[in-house]
């Protein structure tokens, strides 16, 4: 399909969407006498219409008696390759691939993970590392009956998806990681972290719209636009962040020091596409190199111009190129 009609009839969709999602809820709250929904209680919904209408159902299983992990996943099975796509810490899934899960819905069965503590996804275990996060999602997908798929992973989700990729190797075709500092050293950690300027966990897990406002000046790069997004919008953001105390035990267990973890970084075995902005302050382009030396032959690197540590929202199409390319090239 011509890319210009492509993009017209995705923002087509969308607008849709958004109308009938729109009427929805304001039907909804004169029914039962509520107040009119909030902009951002309101943009969620829209979001969600829009995964339905890819051709997305929600759906959740319990891992075990303590753990139930939520999917956005294509509906029946059209003898696609299987794609799971894992987010970062900034939202959920839905929030993090509303750019690219039109076009990658059209190519791929997807699977849609919220991570732990993340969207409708919860534990009462205390574990909080992305090998029990993947251990989890790797019984999650098998329950769905996903026998074989390929991996793409952005920021944390990245670390989530190595593990996972290492953990099931037999399942796991492709892996596509994106802007994750996945084999950071120590002394790299903690040079990151001094560059960032203030609390890390202020930042992943927010509890101001200033804390909020600067973790997407330093995610995206062509982020002009949101400095117009009102306070009130990003307030309703905070205020609807679950679980604070559990997502900054994460963001703990993510820069605890190499050597309390006990193992060094595993070598996939899987073909691996590493995509990064040439504008990450995250995560440099130094790492997406490290890491790729770390992997050998089987790694290659793809540098997005012009783009920040969240590709996805700076550059999708351009992301979903690779990924296609990639995975089914």
């Amino acid at each position: 399909m011509d890319p210009k009609l492509d993009l017209l009839l995705r923002s087509f969709t969308f607008y849709i969407s958004s109308i009938l999602s729109i009427i929805r809820f304001f039907l909804t709250s004169f029914r039962r006498f509520k107040q009119i929904p909030s902009a951002f209680a309101l943009s969620d919904a829209c979001i969600s219409l829009y995964f339905r209408l890819c051709g997305l159902s929600p759906v959740s299983i319990d891992v075990d008696d303590a753990t139930t992990l939520h999917f956005w996943a294509t509906a029946g099975r059209n003898g696609r390759p299987s794609l799971v796509m894992i987010h970062g810490k900034c939202g959920d899934s839905r929030w993090q691939f509303m750019y690219q899960v039109g076009h990658l819905s059209r190519r791929f069965d997807l699977y849609i993970p919220d991570l732990l503590f993340f969207g409708k996804s919860y534990t009462a275990r205390k574990e909080r590392s992305e090998v029990f996060q993947a251990e989890c999602l790797a019984e999650g997908l098998r329950r769905l009956g996903v026998d074989r798929f390929s991996i793409y992973g952005i920021s944390y989700g990245g670390y989530v998806g190595y593990h996972l990729a290492d953990m099931i190797p037999d399942r796991v075709d492709k892996v596509v990681l994106m802007s994750t500092g996945v084999g950071c050293n120590d002394d790299q950690k903690d040079e990151l972290v001094a560059k960032l300027g203030r609390d890390p966990k202020l930042l992943l897990v927010p509890r101001t719209t200033d804390d909020l406002r600067q973790l997407m000046l330093k995610s995206v790069y062509r982020s002009a636009y949101m400095k117009l997004v009102p306070d009130s919008f990003l307030q309703d953001y905070v205020n609807e962040i679950g679980h604070k105390k559990e997502k900054m035990e994460l963001v703990d267990h993510l820069l605890a020091k190499s050597s309390a973890a006990g193992r060094t970084l595993p070598v996939l075995t899987q073909e691996t596409l590493l995509i990064w902005g040439n504008k990450d302050y995250v995560f440099p382009m130094n790492l997406a190199y490290q890491l790729q030396r770390h992997l050998g032959s089987k790694a290659r690197v793809a540098i997005v111009k012009e783009a920040g540590h969240a590709v996805n929202m700076d550059a999708p199409d351009e992301v979903n190129r690779l990924i296609i390319s990639f995975i089914l090239g």
